[in-house]
């Protein structure tokens, strides 16, 4: 039998982004996960089912995905580094949870391994109550995973909040010749907030609780004071914002782009330089924060703007807001999958995204999303009056 390895790999060995995420989180110190399998998250749980119990973790599989965030909320509020995932169907299952989560100051780390077309909004907005906001960091490719994934139990311990990993179906398969070694990025004060039951007995007793309510003699937020106090820690937050940039000096058309599509929207922009057209990009490694900034600075000077994503148009929010005016924003991508929904459509291809990209920069119209002509909506009788 071939002996297993789980801690930090010995040079660099090949493996799918899926095992690459998992070790990299193991090596940050995370010993629970819970989840539901649903491809293409299914091999994150498999491997953590795989790997975690060689140090003494846990993994749980959960009855869905309801119980897989409980599971992971209640290991992370006795202070352990404790994460869970899914893909964007099954965590809009939890956002409830995660909503509270945050009320609740429990860093939690979840991945989004999202199926064919993008979870952008989900991933920056979500679908829970209140003012809540998720440092969401999205990976162009596994090497950078294994840093985020470690970054992200950082964060969230920092500012005791969850954080989101957005990754995909590319992301979760590929494989890459890659190193999984712990990274440091500064030290993190005790969790003296932790139920562990180091403080039972005491009269001081630790309540993990998003109501604003704690124990007699402790201080009380209430409802509203915690709300405020959330509200307050939310601008801090945004502190956290990272982002990469190219060929901005000289750009006339600047394209936004995120996660694995970036990385093919660099190596077109790339292609077209090399061809002489004067063509920059944002490409956002924090989803939230969003870096409004650099995109307003980078659009100061730009004709137009293009933003490009796997969906009928979420990022292209925050572009418009980041760009504040200064240039037209134009959205290049669209709804691109396999048929089964999961995985990489022909949108997802080098010369196709050149192509839309040269079409923005020369004022020419886009050319038709693969898929659209077979499968454009068609007006029933009772609404062609309304559009006409």
């Amino acid at each position: 039998m071939t002996a297993r390895t789980t801690g930090p790999t010995t040079g660099r060995s090949l493996m799918e982004g899926s095992e690459a995420i998992v070790r990299a989180a193991i090596v940050a110190g995370c010993r629970f996960f819970a989840g539901y399998p649903m491809t293409p998250f299914t091999e994150v749980l498999e491997h953590s089912a795989r790997l975690l119990p060689d140090v003494g973790g846990v993994c749980m599989n959960a009855e869905s995905e309801l119980e897989a965030v409980g599971m992971a909320w209640g290991a992370a509020a006795t202070g352990a580094r404790a994460a869970t995932g899914s893909t964007g169907q099954g965590l809009s299952l939890m956002q409830e949870s995660l909503s509270e989560l945050t009320m609740a100051e429990v860093p939690l780390v979840v991945f989004n391994m999202s199926r064919g077309q993008g979870d952008y909004f989900q991933a920056t907005r979500g679908g829970g109550h209140g003012d809540y906001r998720h440092i969401a960091l999205a990976p162009q490719d596994v090497r950078e995973a294994i840093e985020l994934t470690q970054l992200a139990f950082h964060l969230a311990d920092k500012w005791r909040n969850p954080v989101l990993v957005y990754g995909d179906y590319l992301l979760a398969h590929t494989q890459e010749a890659v190193t999984v070694a712990p990274l440091g990025f500064g030290t993190l004060p005790e969790k003296d907030w932790a139920v562990d039951g180091s403080r039972t007995g005491s009269g001081w007793s630790a309540t993990v609780t998003p109501l604003g309510v704690a124990k007699l003699g402790q201080r009380q937020y209430g409802q509203e004071g915690k709300a405020q106090y959330i509200a307050t820690k939310l601008p801090l937050l945004e502190r956290e914002v990272r982002v990469e940039t190219g060929y901005l000096d000289d750009a006339e058309t600047v394209i936004v782009g995120f996660g694995t599509p970036a990385k093919f929207v660099k190596h077109a922009i790339d292609q077209l330089r090399d061809a002489g057209h004067r063509i920059g990009y944002v490409r956002p490694i924090t989803l939230w924060p969003f870096p409004y900034g650099t995109v307003r600075d980078a659009a100061v000077n730009a004709r137009v703007v293009g933003s490009f994503e796997i969906s009928s148009g979420q990022l292209v929010d925050d572009v418009l807001i980041g760009v504040a005016g200064q240039a037209p924003v134009q959205h290049l991508g669209g709804v691109s999958s396999d048929h089964s929904g999961f995985g990489v459509g022909r949108l997802l291809d080098v010369d196709e995204i050149a192509m839309r990209i040269l079409a923005l920069h020369r004022g020419e119209a886009q050319p038709p999303v693969p898929g659209y002509e077979e499968f454009t909506y068609e007006l029933a009788a009772h609404q062609q009056e309304a559009t006409a």
